[in-house]
């Protein structure tokens, strides 16, 4: 005999609270946010991981290029002076009035070096820019093919890469940076690198270039007065090597040996040439 004959009133109720097929359809939105085991979407899941995850990366790298230039070149070039002048039997005080002028004229000629190398750059990314901007606006389709062929280097599929070119392409600012960064290799420059750039290398040959000159200022004999210069210079050239290593990835303790023996070869030379043709 038929269930609904036997259990007409049951089976009524149970047909009434069943759920339809309708009611298991998910919408695409709830899907592409289901919930992870925590309670946290998946969107969410990511906003968290990226706000606990702090990476530390060094992002100053064009402040140190410029401190490790003016020092280097600070410590080297006046020590290298004081030390052939010495060779030459000069007194310290003529020794140190030379080698601080030459710390001045190098300061001056070093941070005017670094003011056009960094002018250079800016200028040289302006004129890209606009060369980039005029060829969106005339050739865009040709500008879209070269966004497809940077992104198919990376590995990606004609059917992934699709949806971003035209995303691109409906954002012609986001497509002029994409060109500039992923084309050229360019990025956009601080407006004030030039001064900065300048004032940094300026100030830290300053800095490097006053320490093999501090022993003449307190020994009036040349002869003594060098040898406190080279121990002093040699040590702040081990101590500035080790630092540049460090935060330049190189092994800290061989680049303090080999910035040290540019400084002693340098100041060596100096001192046997001013010897030889002292004689």
């Amino acid at each position: 005999m038929p269930l609904h004959l036997l259990f007409p009133s049951s089976l009524s109720k149970l047909y009434s609270v069943a759920p339809s097929v309708d009611s298991f359809f998910v919408p695409n939105e709830l899907v592409r946010n289901v919930m992870a085991p925590n309670g946290h979407s998946d969107l969410e899941k990511q906003r968290l991981l990226l706000h606990d995850h702090e990476e530390k990366h060094f992002t100053s790298s064009e402040v140190v290029r410029d401190i490790i230039l003016g020092v280097s070149d600070g410590l080297t070039v006046p020590f290298a002076l004081a030390a052939g002048l010495s060779g030459a039997d000069v007194p310290s005080s003529i020794i140190l009035i030379a080698g601080i002028a030459e710390v001045v004229a190098g300061s001056i000629s070093m941070g005017l070096g670094g003011y056009l190398a960094a002018k250079s750059e800016t200028d040289h990314y302006y004129r890209e820019l606009k060369r980039e901007q005029e060829e969106i606006i005339s050739v865009p389709d040709i500008e879209a093919a070269e966004i497809a062929e940077i992104l198919a280097q990376y590995g990606v599929e004609p059917h992934e890469y699709e949806p971003v070119v035209n995303a691109l392409r409906r954002n012609p600012q986001a497509w002029l940076d994409f060109m500039m960064k992923f084309e050229l290799g360019l990025e956009k420059p601080n407006p004030m690198r030039a001064l900065q750039s300048a004032a940094t290398i300026a100030f830290s040959y300053i800095v490097g270039g006053m320490v093999p000159l501090i022993p003449y200022m307190a020994i009036p004999i040349a002869d003594k007065a060098v040898l406190a210069s080279v121990g002093i210079t040699l040590i702040a050239l081990l101590i500035f090597g080790f630092v540049k290593g460090h935060f330049t990835g190189d092994r800290p303790f061989r680049s303090a040996l080999q910035t040290a023996l540019i400084g002693a070869v340098a100041s060596a030379a100096a001192y046997s040439i001013a010897k030889l043709f002292r004689t």
